[in-house]
């Protein structure tokens, strides 16, 4: 068999016009990927959002369609970490995949997805925005109504402002001001009903009560100071017993408490001048009573004068007593020990009546009076309260601090507190007449300026600088800015702050044109 030229270019061709037809046929083929169903979706909670697939014919059913990862944030106008939560909904046609989302603010939201899908060797991978955008009530005026508009502001609070309708780069339309809103007090706003609602505002209205002010602060326990007693020597000498061995003795008053070595020349000559008094029989008794007040001078008792008159001598010891009842503190002294003049050997307290010294704010210091009635509660025993009266407000101030201390005089009978023990207090505030009050979370205060919100009806909001009084209970006195009966935002109330104030910072943008009609 003869082969020719021609038959293997023929041959060539027509390899080649086969594999041109079979590359055109695969690059028409589409890549299989998701795209919305509708790009524009409303803000709000349960938003429904759809996704198509496409590039496989006949489209999958939803039970070949195995989601491994989802998310939608607002990546796309640089808020990442704002993501919202998604959900599945069951039950839709081939192809189209739904999920419900909380998409709480206008703007693109950027939903990625990857899935894998029967009969496709390589998971499938797409990012689909999809445009949030207000409600039209939000948006335009009701039809028919009356109201007239001033300028449209941008939905997004650049400072741009339009005397027409018109979309942002994002598509979303600008929000109108109306003519009441712009003449109205500085900075209010009106919200569709659908926001409000949204973001959760709830009024009450000011009302007229007595405002009681329950003041809280920490403390600790401490000893009476009045009730301390002190041990010392007021010569030198050597410790030859102890008579309470341990801290912690209870020990009442008169009770032997150690007894000690006279090493002091001085305090024998002072022993000897009393003995010579008692010999001459000539001594005057002004002579004898002056030698037995020396001694007296350096802690020697009825006891001791006793024996050294009996004895006719000094003594080489000597026992000390308890001054006063109370518990044993302190006890440097140990047997065997030198002491010299003016070393404290034993440090008592009595502990049935305690302190409790309170760290008051400078803020709260002037609801406090002496005599007030404090109630006391302990960390050691935290349903074992206790009613104290206050002795006395300290007269500095702590500067690091910036408490004032305040002592608080606590029975303690039945000795179950401890100096050192962690105590919270709270003053109980006199009631007074009644005044005009709101709760504490109607008022935003800026360290600059106080404000409240007041609802005027129909979703307008004004607000209002106040002047504060007393605080207590939830409650706050308003002395200036709100009436009686006004109702006023108690939360949600910095969102509508955050309207106000680009309000009033876009009212310098408004175009001096007419009103719009």
């Amino acid at each position: 068999m003869k082969i020719t030229l021609a038959s293997l270019r023929s041959v060539a061709l027509g390899a080649l016009a086969s594999l041109i037809i079979a590359s055109a046929a695969v690059q028409a083929q589409p890549t299989p990927g998701f795209e919305p169903v509708a790009a524009e979706v409303p803000v709000g909670k349960n938003v429904r959002i759809e996704l198509r697939l496409t590039g496989i014919t006949p489209p999958p059913a939803l039970a070949d369609i195995t989601i491994e990862r989802q998310r939608i944030d607002m990546g796309p106008d640089g808020m990442e970490m704002m993501a919202a939560p998604l959900k599945p909904v069951p039950g839709t046609p081939p192809g189209i995949l739904a999920f419900q989302t909380d998409l709480s603010m206008a703007g693109r939201w950027a939903l990625t997805i990857t899935a894998r899908v029967k009969g496709q060797s390589a998971p499938i991978t797409s990012k689909i925005i999809f445009t949030a955008v207000e409600k039209k009530s939000d948006a335009a005026p009701a039809p028919g109504s009356k109201r007239k508009i001033v300028y449209y502001r941008n939905p997004m609070g650049l400072p741009d402002v339009s005397p027409t309708p018109k979309k942002d780069s994002m598509g979303m339309d600008y929000i109108p001001v109306y003519e009441d809103e712009a003449n109205g007090p500085r900075g209010s706003v009106r919200l569709a009903s659908e926001k409000v609602q949204r973001a959760g505002v709830r009024l009450e209205p000011a009302t007229l009560q007595q405002v009681a002010r329950t003041v809280r602060a920490p403390g600790t326990v401490s000893a009476d100071e009045t009730r301390l007693g002190v041990v010392t020597a007021k010569f030198n000498g050597f410790v030859e017993e102890l008579y309470v061995p341990a801290v912690g003795e209870r020990v009442s008053k008169g009770q032997k408490l150690m007894r000690v070595w006279i090493e002091s020349p001085e305090i024998l000559q002072k022993q000897a001048d009393l003995t010579t008094t008692l010999i001459g029989a000539t001594r005057s008794s002004i002579s004898y009573e002056g030698a037995e007040r020396n001694l007296r001078f350096f802690g020697f008792t009825d006891e001791a004068v006793d024996e050294i008159r009996k004895a006719g001598r000094p003594l080489r010891s000597l026992t000390f007593n308890v001054p006063r009842d109370g518990t044993v503190l302190e006890k440097p002294a140990v047997v065997g020990m030198r002491f010299s003049s003016g070393d404290t050997l034993f440090r008592t307290a009595d502990l049935t009546t305690l302190w409790v010294i309170a760290q008051v704010p400078e803020s709260d210091i002037a609801v406090i009076r002496e005599g007030q009635q404090a109630n006391v509660s302990f960390k050691a025993f935290p349903n074992e309260p206790r009613e104290g009266k206050v002795a006395l407000i300290y007269p500095e101030l702590n500067p690091a601090t910036r408490t004032v201390p305040v002592r608080i005089v606590v029975d303690n009978k039945d000795m179950r507190l401890r100096p050192g023990l962690y105590a919270e207090i709270s003053f109980a505030g006199e009631a007074q007449d009644k005044v005009v009050t709101v709760p504490d979370s109607a008022v935003i205060d800026s360290g600059q300026r106080r404000v409240a919100f007041v609802s005027k009806g129909e979703g307008l909001f004004e607000p209002r600088d106040v002047e504060l009084g007393r605080r207590g209970n939830g409650l706050v006195e308003i002395r200036k800015g709100i009436e009686a009966g006004e109702n006023v935002v108690v939360r949600g109330n910095f969102l509508i702050d955050a309207e106000s104030n680009l309000k009033a910072a876009l009212a310098s943008f408004a175009p001096p044109a007419e009103a719009v009609q």
